[in-house]
């Protein structure tokens, strides 16, 4: 570009001077304006058709004659009230309350050891005979019997007023093994400890390895009051690869146990521990 030139040429004509104008970072400078104001006018376009659609099916909408369907409602005829029916009486009023009868009382004297000629005759304890059909209270009071009082349960035919004693309690059997205990037994340290001498005694078998057999097995024994382990057998698990065979060696090789109690006794009981097989890979 020649001196000249440069005072009235265009600010990209200086910048790309002796350089490809046909295609490149030219064309998309010199395009920018243009871009730009389509790129702003076309969503204002679409968002000015998409009310005006709107404002026409709304105006459309409105204009539409709505049919309303009239039905005639025949109603019935009212039967005539008969003037000649008698009006029923109103209900008798509700009898008197009846003031509450007086039942006969007998004072309640408090026994103490005197000689017979200290006795008072108002203090001398009633007759077992009378107190059948009377209250006992603070004061002698006449009245009617009161016939609502129940003696105390006979353990006779003759009547003689005798309680029966309780039966005891049955004796619970602590020499049984037990089922269900109040605290189950459980390996000494709890579920740290017992996680410990997993990850320590612990090895999976080769045949599930290879076959890459894992699961839960269930191991069901007995410990005694001692904590000694005993009886010991898989209930559930996966019955190959032999994860059934090493949990149960794993149980018989734990040593001894803290055993259950039920009512403060160290007891007999079952237990179930489960042992998991898991591949680390899986």
């Amino acid at each position: 570009m020649k001196p000249e030139q440069i005072p009235n040429a265009d600010f990209l004509d200086i910048v790309f001077d002796g350089r490809n104008k046909d295609y490149g970072a030219y064309q998309l400078r010199r395009s920018y304006n243009h871009r730009l104001l389509l790129a702003l006018i076309a969503p204002l376009a679409f968002t000015g058709a998409i009310f005006a659609a709107d404002y026409v099916a709304r105006r459309s909408a409105s204009h539409e004659k709505v049919a309303y369907n009239v039905v005639d409602v025949q109603l019935m005829e009212a039967k005539p009230v008969d003037k000649t029916e008698p009006i029923p009486p109103p209900p008798p009023p509700p009898p008197p309350k009846m003031a509450p009868q007086k039942l006969e009382i007998t004072k309640f004297t408090p026994p103490r050891i005197v000689k017979d000629n200290e006795v008072k005759e108002d203090e001398k304890p009633p007759e077992q005979e009378k107190l059948q059909d009377t209250r006992i209270g603070a004061i002698n009071q006449e009245g009617a019997k009161d016939e609502g009082i129940t003696g105390p349960p006979t353990t006779a035919e003759n009547g003689k007023g005798l309680i029966s004693t309780p039966s005891a309690r049955p004796v619970e059997d602590y020499e049984k093994t037990f089922v269900k205990v109040e605290i189950e037994s459980e390996y000494p340290g709890g579920a740290a400890a017992w996680l410990r001498y997993l990850n320590k005694n612990m090895r999976y078998p080769e045949d599930g390895l290879n076959n890459e057999i894992q699961g839960t097995v269930i191991v069901q024994f007995i410990v005694d009051k001692e904590g000694n382990v005993s009886e010991v057998e898989a209930i559930s698990g996966p019955e190959t690869g032999g994860l059934r065979e090493e949990a149960i060696r794993v149980i018989k090789k734990s040593g001894n146990w803290l055993p259950a109690i039920q009512n403060g006794r160290k007891v007999k009981s079952y237990k179930k521990q489960p042992v998991i097989f898991k591949l680390v890979n899986q």
